[in-house]
This record gives structure tokens, C-alpha cells and sequence, in this order.
């Protein structure tokens, strides 16, 4: 351990508020490099990992798993990146390596998953130490602050939407336009689907043609499923938001052989028969975000095709201020953290 401290904003009790703390700065040990954190967004998740809900969180806590910054030491046994490459961490922090998961490619299921915050202090600070397994290369074009997001909820929904069974031309809806929903409709678009969006209120409507939505369908005055019906059913309905029912309300605007992708995470059952899964042959699962070169992959297209996160930038000390904006709803789309670096 190194005498230098640096600046990080934990949680001391379950539910507590964000506090700004001068910690020790760590050097990395096998495996590990340490990320001078340039930006780090904040998630909906995050609130799980400071309110104490996952398994292996202690506290005091430092959350924070959508980063972009720079390495500035390597330790170990790493080999592939330098000093000064700019890299982001997601979701994924690691993992063990060795499961049937991690040698298929796909760690993200790990039974060992590292999640920033919870297996290691996450990006809340202006420095993190993480495995060299859970680093994605950020390219020149995208800022720290456009990375950081395309971390989590960029590859979350990017992600979904290149492993369904849509391909360009098919009609693909994105449910909810909010901090997923606004990057889903956006890489739906550039990947050549014909995108709908749906959402709240009349309001929205030029807010889901500015992100590239072909159509909008106002859940609030039209009835979901049989707006999509009319658009010839949806091969893919990309559900972000958190309302279970909002969710159920789309099974029957499904076309033949439809998915309904859900990435938005409610602790409330759906409410689906089985008949409506076996007319159409329709399938429903769930999407988790994806391993660090998915990240990689996601900030590469998202470079060439101008997809970009909406953002509003706060200081890092202002951290807690950010947060209670995000839980709100208020945010447009994703707060990130700067830390000046």
C-alpha cells in the first residue's frame, strides 16, 4: 500500500448518504491494474449495492460501476495494456475464470462475479484497482463522459438487442425512454431496425424522434399491443423500464415467433398466460449486460454510428446530490461523476 490518499464518496450504513472521505490509494497486486478515474456514471443498481440488498457488500461502501478513466499502474502478470490507456469497467469486474460460464464466454453469468462496489471499491473516487480481465478499451472518439454509461447501460441494452433474433428491417419497440430506454431506441435505429418507441405521454414524441424512433406509441392514450399490431407485430420488444405490467402489456403486440428482451429489473410478477406464449411461439427471458469485450464492442459502434449517452455532469464531492436525482426519475438521461482528473 501506498501513503497516497485520494478522494471517495461512501456510503457508511445500508441506506445511508453518500459522504465525501480521503481513503488510501492502493497499488495493484497480480491480475490488477489501478484506473485513475476520469468519469463514472450512476446507476439504478447502484441503489441496490448502497442499500445492502446483494449478497457481499460490506460497508462502509464505495459504489460505482459504469468507469472511464486511464491506467496509471499495472501490477503482475498483466499483459496487453500500458500505462495511459484509456479503459472502462462495467457491471462486470471480473470473474473466476474457471466455472463452465467464464470458459464459454460468458462471464457475466459467473457464479464468482465481481461487481465494482461489491467485490472492490467502485468508481466513486478518483482512483480504482480492478482485474485486467474486466478492462474494455475506450476509443478516441467517445469522451470519458459519453464511456462511462456505455458501460453498463450502454452494453446492457446494445447487447440484447445484437443477440435477439431481429435482424435490419424487423420492427423492434423499446419500452420506457429513460436512462436504457434513450440509448435501446437510439442503437435499435443504427442497427437498421424500424424502431418504435414507447413511452408516457404526448410529450415525448419528439424526444423519441430526436433519439430515432420511426414511431411513438403513447401507453397512456393507446392500447400498447394493439398499436404494435397494427404496425405489423414486433419481432423484439426491448423492455427497460421497472413496471411488471408495462412489461405484460406488450405480449400480445408480439409478431410470429416474438421476444420480449427485459433488461429493466421489477420485483413484481408478470402477469402472462401460457396461451399467450404458445400463439405466435413468443418467448420471454431476461438480459444481463455482457463481459468486458461486449462493452469494448458496444463504445466501438456507438463511436462509428454517433449513438451517445445523454448526460448531465456533477462534480464528484456533489455525488450524493446526483444520486438522489437519479432515484427521483428526474435525471436526463444518466448522471455521470467527474472527478477532474
Amino acid at each position: 500500500m501506498s501513503s497516497a490518499v485520494h478522494r471517495s464518496m461512501q456510503v457508511a450504513e445500508p441506506g445511508g448518504d453518500l459522504s465525501l472521505v480521503q481513503v488510501d490509494t492502493q497499488e495493484p497486486g497480480p491480475g490488477q491494474v489501478r484506473v485513475t478515474v476520469e468519469a463514472c456514471g450512476v446507476c439504478h443498481s447502484d441503489v441496490l449495492i448502497t442499500g445492502g440488498h446483494i449478497p457481499g457488500t460490506t460497508f462502509p461502501v464505495t459504489t460505482g460501476h459504469e468507469i472511464a478513466g486511464r491506467i496509471d499502474a499495472i501490477g503482475g502478470n498483466v499483459t496487453g495494456w500500458s500505462v495511459g490507456d484509456r479503459v472502462a469497467i462495467g457491471w462486470y469486474g471480473g470473474s473466476c475464470g474457471h466455472c463452465d460460464a467464464c470458459r464459454e464466454g460468458d462471464g457475466v453469468l459467473c457464479p464468482e462475479l465481481q461487481v465494482p462496489g461489491v467485490a472492490y471499491a467502485g468508481g466513486f473516487a478518483d482512483s480504482v484497482v480492478v482485474p485486467a480481465v474486466a478492462l474494455a478499451s475506450v476509443p478516441d472518439e467517445l469522451t470519458a463522459v459519453e464511456a462511462a454509461p456505455l458501460a453498463c447501460a450502454g452494453v446492457t441494452v446494445y447487447n440484447a438487442l445484437r443477440r435477439s433474433s431481429a435482424r435490419s428491417g424487423d420492427t423492434v419497440a423499446v419500452l420506457g425512454l429513460g436512462g436504457l430506454g434513450h440509448l435501446g431506441v437510439q442503437f435499435a435505429s443504427k442497427m437498421g431496425f424500424n424502431t418504435i418507441a414507447m413511452a408516457r405521454g404526448p410529450e415525448k414524441t419528439s424526444l423519441a424522434h430526436q433519439l430515432g424512433a420511426s414511431h411513438y406509441i403513447d401507453s397512456a392514450t393507446e392500447k400498447m399491443a394493439d398499436a404494435l399490431q397494427a404496425h405489423g407485430g414486433a419481432k423484439v420488444v426491448l423492455a427497460t423500464v421497472t413496471n411488471a405490467a408495462a412489461m405484460s402489456a406488450t405480449v400480445d403486440g408480439l409478431g410470429r415467433r416474438g421476444e420480449l428482451i427485459i433488461v429493466g429489473v421489477a420485483m413484481e410478477p408478470l402477469d402472462i398466460t401460457p396461451l399467450q406464449l404458445v400463439s405466435g411461439a413468443k418467448r420471454v427471458y431476461g438480459h444481463a449486460s455482457g463481459i468486458a469485450v461486449d462493452t469494448q464492442n458496444t463504445m466501438r459502434f456507438a463511436a462509428q454510428s454517433g449513438v451517445r449517452s445523454w448526460t448531465e455532469e456533477v462534480p464528484l464531492e456533489e455525488a450524493d446530490a446526483a444520486f438522489q436525482k437519479m432515484i427521483s426519475g428526474q435525471a436526463r438521461f444518466r448522471m455521470v461523476l467527474t472527478t477532474g482528473n
